[in-house]
C-alpha cells in the first residue's frame, strides 16, 4: 500500500469512493450522498487541484491502482487562523480497514499540513465511533469537546466530538487558559 496526493485525473475514483462512504456512513459526514452526487466531476477535480496555494489537499491510499481510502486537509486564508488546519473527508473502504490505510492517510495529511506551515490540526468524529476515535488518538489527537446535535440524519441528530493535535515537537495538550489566552 502507498499513500500520495490525489490529482484531478483521479476525480472519478475519488468521487466513487466518497459517494459510497456518504451512503454507507451518513452520520459520519456533514454532506449527504445526494448533495455530493449532484456535484459535477469538475467540482471533484477542483478538490484535487495541484500546487501549494490551494485551499485544500486530498490524499489517497492505494493498493496498486485501487483507491482504498482518502483524507484531506484544509486551511483558511485569514491571517489570525492561518496556523490551523482541519482534517476532512476521511474514508477507507471496508475491505481495507485494519490494514493501516487509515493511519497512513492521517500521517500523510498531518505531515503535509506541517510542511505547509500549519501548527495545529482539528477534526470532528461522530460521537460513539470508537474505532475512528481510537485511530485518531493513536495519531496524536486528543478529544477537546463535543457538539450535541451537530449533524441531522433524517429525523435523528448525532453529536460530533472535536479532536485536536499540535503539528510539531512534543505535541502537547491544548491550552485550557493561562497568560495570553482569553478565549476570544
Amino acid at each position: 500500500m502507498h499513500v500520495r496526493r490525489l490529482v484531478p485525473d483521479e476525480a472519478p475514483a475519488y468521487r466513487a469512493l466518497m459517494l459510497d462512504a456518504y451512503r454507507d456512513h451518513p452520520d459520519a459526514f456533514t454532506s449527504s450522498a445526494e448533495e455530493r452526487a449532484a456535484q459535477p466531476t469538475d467540482w471533484w477535480a477542483w478538490r484535487l487541484a495541484p500546487g501549494d496555494a490551494v485551499a485544500q489537499r486530498v490524499f489517497g491510499a492505494f493498493d496498486g491502482d485501487a483507491l482504498l481510502g482518502a483524507a484531506g486537509w484544509s486551511r483558511g486564508d485569514r491571517a489570525k487562523v492561518s496556523h490551523r488546519a482541519e482534517l476532512f473527508g476521511m474514508a477507507v473502504v471496508a475491505a481495507a480497514r485494519g490494514r493501516g490505510a487509515g493511519r497512513a492517510l492521517v500521517e500523510a495529511v498531518t505531515a503535509d499540513a506541517r510542511a505547509a506551515g500549519a501548527l495545529t490540526m482539528t477534526l470532528t468524529v461522530t460521537d460513539g465511533n470508537g474505532a475512528a476515535e481510537r485511530l485518531y488518538a493513536r495519531c496524536g489527537f486528543v478529544r477537546i469537546g463535543l457538539e450535541p446535535m451537530a449533524v441531522r440524519v433524517g429525523e435523528a441528530f448525532v453529536a460530533k466530538a472535536t479532536m485536536w493535535r499540535r503539528l510539531g515537537a512534543g505535541d502537547p495538550e491544548p491550552a485550557r487558559g493561562g497568560p495570553g489566552i482569553t478565549g476570544r
